[in-house]
Parts: C-alpha cells; structure tokens; sequence
C-alpha cells in the first residue's frame, strides 16, 4: 500500500471545550494508538488532512506521522487511519484515530475495488452495478494491496460476481462472506419497456390469430 506523510504536534487538554478551540484555530483532534502503544492525544492541521484524504486517499493507505512535542523532540510512527469523524453539516473532519501498524502483525483493512472491461451484457444493452465499492481484507501491512481490480467483461446481462469468485493474492484473506454480490449486469429500463412491449405485440398477433383461425371454421360450416 502507498504511504503518505503527515504532521502533527502533541496536544494538551482534553475535553470539547479544548476540541471545539481547537477547531477554530484550523486544527483537528486526533488521537494516536496502538498494540502495546499508550495513546498521544495529537492534533493535525485541517487543510492537511483534507488534503491526505482527498488527493491522497489516506484512509486506504499507510500514514508516516511524524509527532512532535512542545520540547522541540519529532518521532516517526507508521499507522492508518482507523476511525474518522466527519461533520454532517460542513463535511468536515472533527476527529479522527491513528492506529500505528506493527510490520509482523496482522491487519484488517477495506481495500476498494476497481472494475476493468466492458460488460458484454452492456454492450447487449444492459448496465453495470457495482454494489459493493470495497473489501475488507486481513494481512500483513507488506502484503496489503492499494486495490482488487476485477474483470468484468465477461459478464452477460443477469451474471453477477460475488466475493467468492474474486482471486487475490497469496497471503491476504477476504473477510467478507462468501454470497454477498460485488457487481451485476441488469437489464436497463429501455430494455425493459422493449422486451415487454414485444411480449405485449407478440400476444396480440397470436390472438389475432387465432380469431382469423375461429372466423375461417365457423365459415366453413
């Protein structure tokens, strides 16, 4: 997986009077952590994360912090990011975990999926849905992929794919069950309405038909 490098500088005062002062000075909480790890309270510049987040796609990736405290001291830890608050109103962040990863441990992690090909089914006059946008996968942090790339151009229309028909790499296990369905080819509406109208012609013709074929008999006697 990518890393990125972020700062941040070790916070004093806990509590929401100090997070929302904290806030409005363009800083966002932030607490750092991990297996036999004592938390640091941190915080980090808003405009960066945003940034780490958007361009960078931090929450699929390694994040390099670097710590500093008020005596001047910068330590380097190497972690994800674990949990992110979001503002419902402003979408910003509010608060936001760093988890520092150990090389040697297991990680569980959503990797997204990214689709390549064109669906036959498509091309037939189907669509694609995707219906799951990322994989929850465990491994070694060294073994992690930024993505799942899946082939979906064989896919006719009414073919799904589901998690246990995608291939990954050795040493990484998916997580989630194996029935649950990834992407799907299905009929458009447009194909839909055709597809019935023609029924709807087709059963028309037929008992006309058959009348033409009623009327010819009672003729006849």
């Amino acid at each position: 997986m990518k890393t990125i490098a972020l700062s941040t500088q070790v916070r004093e005062g806990l509590g929401k009077g100090n997070s929302k002062r904290l806030r409005s000075e363009g800083f966002v909480p932030a607490i750092f952590y991990g297996y036999k790890t004592e938390p640091v309270a941190v915080k980090v510049n808003t405009s960066e994360l945003i940034k780490v987040l958007v361009e960078e796609k931090g929450e699929t990736a390694f994040v390099k912090l670097g710590i500093e405290s008020g005596k001047g001291g910068k330590v380097e830890k190497l972690s994800i990011i674990k949990d992110l608050q979001i503002d419902t109103i402003n979408r910003k962040p509010v608060h936001v975990d760093f988890y520092e990863i150990g090389m040697d441990r297991t990680l569980v992690v959503n990797v997204p999926i990214i689709f390549s090909g064109n669906p036959v089914g498509v091309e037939d006059g189907g669509e694609l849905q995707q219906l799951k946008r990322a994989l929850k996968v465990s491994g070694l942090p060294s073994d992690l992929p930024e993505s799942v790339e899946i082939d979906v151009s064989g896919l006719n229309i009414g073919d799904s794919i589901e998690v246990k028909d995608i291939a990954i790499k050795d040493g990484i296990q998916i997580l989630d069950p194996d029935d649950v369905a990834v992407a799907s080819v299905v009929p458009t509406r447009v194909s839909q309405v055709t597809e019935e109208a023609g029924e709807e012609e087709e059963a028309v013709t037929e008992e006309a038909a058959s009348a033409s074929e009623g009327e010819e008999g009672q003729g006849e006697q």
